[in-house]
């Protein structure tokens, strides 16, 4: 037989139970702390630090000596004596062309000067002749003036038949083509058989020397400038002569060997506003080749006191201005306007805005606003694995920065890529 509540008594039940609930939730209220709500952001204190300042230029390598190899006679090339693609050293013969009718010269002039020789001996004794008659008046002073010139013509025609036979010599050498320089040569434009004149247009072979290798690069006259007036403010220690710079090849790869700047050059180009830079680099492996692009890292000076920003608390408005939010001695946000040079990593380097010591927002951007208080901990203690430690609500002094430091004290390198925007 089924028992009905009464009406009354469910009504009695559901109010005990209410009660009970409101009473529970009362006593958790009461139990809960009355902590500090401020929002939680995470910050890093900026410190100065030494900065190498960079640049990284687009070039094309260029060889360190180049020579065309050309013919200074004329003549059928009878041999090629060399590899195409192969080193060859300074005075190897190269080519050999048909030197028949320069030996036949070089002959002909050695029979001049003979004769020449011989004709210098007959009009010398008879110069001699001519002394010893003219002191007993055996001949006229005429006759002994004509011995006399006879004589010196004969020495002159003994010097031009000299030359002549010295010029045949050159003439027969050349015949034999030799290396100008040593280094790596290039295709042949010709072979045996082929017909070669002395003022031909058309190299016979290039020969390169690639070790070391020029890497010429382009730099902006008005990075220049901005440079120039940096370091004669003092701002920037300039590096001076003999400047290292880092190569980087067209993979992304970094070249082993490091160069150093040899010149700048003093002419701008009107049409591109850039201005050369000549890079000397050691290739003792071969693996520059000439004509290559590279990217060369320059570096440019150093900053003594340089101010790094880490790229996540810094943010650009909708004109691409940038601004970054900091935490004052009072636990308050603040906003800065900065002007940015150049990327070091993953850090911006500060030109104004920020100074060593400022405290940094770099997490928790979206939830502060410029004047709200907030409780800032370091990256540095989070980094490390420790629970954060919130900064004690701000009282009349200012509240203690953090004595870890938030930035590696290693010295900086402070990288300008080719396309970097303006600021």
């Amino acid at each position: 037989m089924l028992i009905r509540p009464s009406a009354r008594g469910l009504c009695v039940a559901a109010a005990l139970a209410a009660v009970t609930v409101l009473c529970g939730c009362g006593q958790r209220a009461a139990t809960l702390p009355s902590g500090d709500f401020r929002p939680e952001v995470t910050v890093v204190t900026l410190k100065a630090q030494r900065v190498t300042l960079t640049r990284e230029l687009p070039g094309r390598t260029t060889a360190y000596l180049v020579a065309d190899v050309r013919p200074q006679v004329s003549g059928i090339v009878e041999r090629r004596l060399f590899t195409e693609g192969s080193l060859v050293h300074a005075g190897q013969v190269l080519y050999e062309i048909d030197d028949s009718l320069y030996r036949a010269q070089y002959d002909n002039a050695k029979a001049a000067l003979q004769k020449a020789k011989a004709n210098e001996v007959a009009a010398h004794l008879a110069a001699q002749r001519a002394a010893e008659l003219i002191k007993i008046d055996a001949i006229s002073a005429q006759d002994n003036e004509s011995a006399v010139s006879a004589e010196g013509q004969a020495v002159a025609d003994v010097a031009a038949a000299r030359a002549a036979l010295d010029s045949a010599a050159v003439n027969l050498a050349y015949a034999r083509i030799t290396a100008p320089i040593t280094g790596r040569i290039g295709r042949s434009s010709v072979t045996a058989g082929a017909l070669v004149t002395a003022d031909q247009s058309t190299a016979l072979a290039t020969i390169q020397q690639l070790d070391p290798i020029y890497v010429d690069v382009n730099q902006s006259s008005a990075d220049w400038l901005a440079l120039k007036q940096e370091i004669d403010s003092g701002r920037i220690q300039s590096t001076g002569a003999g400047t290292p710079a880092t190569i980087v090849l067209e993979n992304g790869a970094i070249y082993p060997h490091r160069g150093t700047l040899q010149f700048t050059d003093v002419t701008v180009d009107p049409t591109t506003g850039n201005f050369l830079l000549r890079v000397l680099v050691p290739n003792p492996d071969g693996l520059l080749l000439p004509g290559m692009y590279v990217r060369a890292v320059i570096d440019e000076g150093v900053l003594p006191r340089g101010v790094l920003a880490p790229q996540e608390g810094i943010q650009h408005d909708p004109r691409g201005n940038a601004t970054a939010l900091v935490v004052d001695a009072a636990g308050k946000v603040e906003e800065r306007q900065v002007d940015i040079n150049r990327a070091v990593g993953n850090r911006w380097l500060i030109d104004s805005g920020l100074a060593a010591g400022d405290r940094l927002i770099v997490s928790g951007v979206q939830k502060v606003q410029p004047g709200m208080g907030v409780r800032a901990i370091e990256a540095s203690v989070q980094a490390a694995g420790a629970p954060a430690q919130p900064e004690a609500a701000p009282q009349s002094e200012a509240p203690a920065r953090s004595e870890a430091p938030a930035q590696s004290d290693a010295p900086a390198h402070a990288s300008a890529a080719p396309s970097d925007a303006s600021r």
